[in-house]
């Protein structure tokens, strides 16, 4: 991950001219923003294992690159989240990251069990682990992920077998979940990680 933002630093700085400069609207400078450094930067990142240190430097290294775009320095004294809402910015680089690999374990979940990406994540490996803490996993960032939407991994496998009406809908309204608090929609969420129905469709969002 390091390498990937030193690498992003780099366009960052070859870009210094356009990010200053006064005939290109913010919303362009937002879309090269996402096109030549964040691309960059999320480079394979759906199969990164990230702790909550790794997540942090993401946001700022972002963060900077946000400010210099929005002409906003450390006095002005502006929120991150008010900095992406004034750039028009719905989702932050981490909360992107969590949505490309939330599509990547629904990929691997739907892939037969005797391809590698499959065993990989279903298998299992015999023996005993050394003393300590164990590493976190890459499973381990899909259950915090599922955790942000208010769900189980569990009821995440389920979901992840129906793609494009179920699946695709719960990644992209990621803690829609969490504004839905009426029993009626608790019992549609209850039924949609039996697999009756999508929870995005019960709810009336689309995609």
């Amino acid at each position: 991950m390091a390498r990937r933002i030193g690498l992003a630093a780099g366009i960052v700085r070859n870009l210094h001219e356009i990010w200053n400069a006064n005939d290109i609207s913010k919303s362009t400078k937002v879309l090269l923003y996402q096109t030549l450094v964040r691309a960059i930067i999320l480079y394979n990142s759906e199969t990164w294992t990230l702790k909550e240190e790794q997540k942090r430097k993401l946001r700022v290294f972002e963060m900077s690159v946000l400010r210099k775009i929005g002409g906003i320095t450390r006095r002005d004294r502006r929120r991150n989240v008010d900095v992406l809402k004034e750039l028009s910015i719905e989702k932050d680089i981490v909360q992107v990251l969590q949505t490309r690999r939330l599509t990547y374990f629904g990929h691997v979940n739907r892939m037969q069990m005797e391809r590698y990406p499959g065993v990989l994540l279903h298998g299992y490996t015999h023996g005993h682990r050394p003393k300590g803490r164990p590493k976190k996993k890459w499973i381990d960032n899909i259950r915090e992920d599922c955790s942000d939407m208010d769900i189980s991994l569990h009821e995440a496998s389920r979901l992840t077998s129906d793609r494009k009406s179920c699946w695709r809908n719960t990644v992209q309204h990621m803690g829609c979940q969490r504004a839905v608090s009426s029993p009626s929609s608790q019992r549609q969420l209850e039924k949609a990680a039996q697999g009756k129905c999508c929870p995005m469709r019960s709810i009336g969002l689309r995609a």
